[in-house]
């Protein structure tokens, strides 16, 4: 079995006008939110064996927050351009490369892609649009990652920080 945690990035800040897409960072509530939203995970019992992320700045960070309160390495990060406003097929392409040897995984990225995908991956879940630090969960009944775009998928939670 394989568990999979698909995380948009925390609030980002627009303060900053000067800045490229790729280079904003998060907010104060984003510098809250990651953190608490990892904790929410911790508290469900799930360990995460892997952490993949875009390395745009704000998935980035939200990313970190997380190894941080996961008691992980931020240098243990995988980081995959590809997703950078990943597309679907993209998101696909991405999970198909993790190590067989990680069970439960968590990819950080963007929208609108991760809604997109999202919405592509269990008939019976819709998101009209996947807030910041909310995290999609579902598992496949497969032993490898390559297998997961054929691999029946069960949703398992849909959690973000404004749904408590």
């Amino acid at each position: 079995m394989k568990q999979l945690l698909i995380v948009r990035h925390a609030k980002s800040s627009w303060d900053i006008g000067t800045l490229n897409d790729f280079e904003r960072p998060l907010n104060d509530r984003g510098k809250k939110d990651a953190p608490e939203m990892a904790q929410r995970l911790i508290d469900k019992k799930i360990n995460i064996d892997a952490f993949v992320s875009s390395p745009a700045k704000r998935a980035k960070k939200t990313c970190e927050l997380f190894c941080s309160v996961y008691k992980q390495k931020e240098e243990d990060i995988i980081f995959v351009s590809a997703l950078y406003h990943a597309d679907v097929a993209t998101f696909y392409q991405a999970i198909e490369t993790i190590d067989d040897s990680f069970n439960t995984v968590a990819i950080f990225s963007h929208n609108p892609g991760i809604t997109q995908f999202v919405n592509e991956l269990v008939e019976s879940v819709h998101i009209d649009n996947m807030p910041t630090c909310g995290i999609f969960s579902i598992k496949i009944n497969a032993d490898k990652w390559k297998d997961f775009k054929k691999s029946k998928k069960e949703f398992l939670f849909f959690d973000y920080p404004k749904a408590v």
